[in-house]
């Protein structure tokens, strides 16, 4: 009974951290979407505070004894099962938490509100020196993170394992150099191509009200849940779950540029479905939480690519956006529209790369942040060689830093060992599509007609619903019988836009 009394009070204590973190996110939210410029000083405080205390929390001499107690109990003989996971989960939680001193998790809340907003006004203003003093600070204290966590190779691995538990710098790396060495060829074809699409479809007029709302219907019909969400309007899109019937989406709007915010829609909507599709019964706990950031990135990929490029996805809500924008659209056929959605093309804003060079976008700042990390790139030159970069790896040199180095909020919120996930979440995504054509049957059919049911509750039966019970590399074998592989993404780029170049 000794073990069911600790097991018992072990959730009551990781419950009231989440409690904690929800208000930790919903500050958050709030910094990114309404707060004043003038409020970021005492938020920095507020977050600065909650993080300490949430640390403390986490980190409390109980949670270690109760900890102990339970390691070889009846309670954790099965790794994977409800009780096993969430005391295999919290354990590993509790090991990295309390080798991390709590005025470094405090200085880095409040440095991470501070670099934000800081990012935002040397975008704005195309002045990375603004931003520079703060970003040096981060890098130092992120070294410093990582030394007190601990890394079997390269301080980074301690980084990357709070987004992707379990991979190492060496596998990422393995991993991406593969995908680059697949991908190169076929974005030399396609830019051979004499067949391209026309873009300018694209930066027409579209107004954002109608954006606004055909984009929250599109979501709606894919199974973003707005009686538990909502969206809003942000500089730099995200998704975040601030409990049980509460995940918030935003994106950012051009009404010259109807891919940006639809498409910003779509994969903040995919990461929605996946929030909304984690199980309830065990919110608070590690069997309620999603497993990595990688597989998080999956579901909003899926969505945004998989489904939301496909020709049948347009085949089914063409005719809305048409009705949606009757001047920009009334003369353009589906073909033509399909194409310029689908336009490859070297660029310089990963938000807004297309699905097949957007992994070196990846690449490049996956390779200067372990760089930064490793104290093998000053920060000072970082401008100089992203710019090396880009020409390097997609042929285009920035005009300024705001469309260069500035132009992600991820350095300056402190997130490093997290833009890697963005790729992996490209892999799991082909894989777990493929996988759920086999199971389902004919998915382009089910899109033709406008039926998403299928494919979400599929996705929310082997993806969501799991939470931390296996690790991604896990999860990823269990479902689809196969180690994480770049050849699916290759396989589906290949297949869908060699036909749509022409190429044979």
């Amino acid at each position: 009974m000794h073990h069911e009394t600790a097991y018992r009070n072990l959730c009551i204590a990781t419950r009231e951290v989440a409690l904690l973190q929800r208000v930790q996110d919903l500050l958050e939210w709030d910094e990114q979407t309404q707060m004043p410029p003038a409020g970021a000083a005492y938020r920095a405080d507020q977050a600065a505070y909650l993080a300490g205390l949430v640390h403390q929390k986490q980190t409390a001499p109980e949670i270690g004894a109760w900890l102990r107690e339970l390691a070889h109990s009846p309670l954790a003989a099965e790794p994977h099962g409800d009780t096993g996971t969430v005391i295999r989960c919290l354990q590993q939680d509790y090991e990295k938490k309390v080798r991390l001193p709590q005025s470094l998790v405090e200085e880095l809340a409040r440095l991470s509100v501070q670099g934000q907003q800081l990012w935002s006004e040397a975008r704005q203003h195309n002045d990375f020196a603004r931003f520079r003093p703060l970003l040096e600070k981060m890098v130092a204290l992120k070294r410093q993170a990582a030394e007190a966590l601990g890394y079997p190779e390269t301080p980074y691995d301690a980084l990357l394992d709070e987004y992707e538990p379990g991979a190492s710098t060496a596998d990422v790396s393995r991993v991406l150099r593969e995908l680059r060495a697949a991908l190169v060829p076929l974005v030399g074809a396609l830019a051979d191509s004499p067949q391209r699409p026309d873009t300018t479809i694209l930066s027409r007029h579209y107004p954002i009200a109608a954006q606004q709302s055909l984009g929250q219907a599109v979501a709606a019909t894919i199974g973003f849940d707005f009686s538990a969400g909502r969206l809003n309007v942000t500089e730099h899109p995200f998704c975040i779950g601030l409990g049980p019937g509460d995940v918030r989406i935003t994106t950012r709007y051009n009404d010259h540029d109807f891919a940006d915010g639809f498409y910003g829609i779509l994969h903040e909507a995919g990461h929605g479905i996946y929030e909304q599709g984690l199980d309830r019964a065990h919110d608070g706990l590690p069997t309620g939480q999603d497993v990595s950031l990688g597989i998080h990135e999956s579901q909003s990929r899926l969505w945004e690519n998989q489904v939301g490029r496909s020709r049948p996805f347009w085949e089914y809500f063409y005719a809305d956006a048409q009705a949606a924008f009757p001047q920009a659209l009334a003369d353009v056929p589906l073909d033509a529209f399909y194409g310029a959605v689908n336009d490859v093309r070297p660029s310089l804003i990963r938000t807004e790369a297309d699905e097949v060079t957007y992994n070196l976008h990846i690449l490049i700042r996956f390779e200067l942040e372990v760089a930064l990390i490793e104290d093998q790139l000053p920060v000072g030159d970082l401008p100089a060689a992203w710019n090396e970069k880009y020409q390097h790896y997609l042929g285009v040199t920035p005009p300024n830093d705001a469309v260069g180095v500035l132009q992600d909020v991820h350095w300056g919120a402190g997130l490093f060992g997290y833009f890697p996930t963005y790729a992996l979440g490209n892999l799991y995504a082909a894989q777990f599509f493929a996988q759920a054509a086999q199971d389902l049957g004919d998915l382009e059919a089910d899109f033709r007609q406008g039926q998403f049911a299928p494919l979400r509750q599929w996705l929310r039966q082997h993806v969501h619903q799991p939470g931390r019970r296996f690790t991604p590399a896990q999860l990823v074998q269990r479902i689809t019988g196969q180690p994480l592989s770049h050849a699916p993404l290759i396989s589906q780029l290949n297949e869908k836009y060699r036909a749509l170049y022409g190429l044979s």
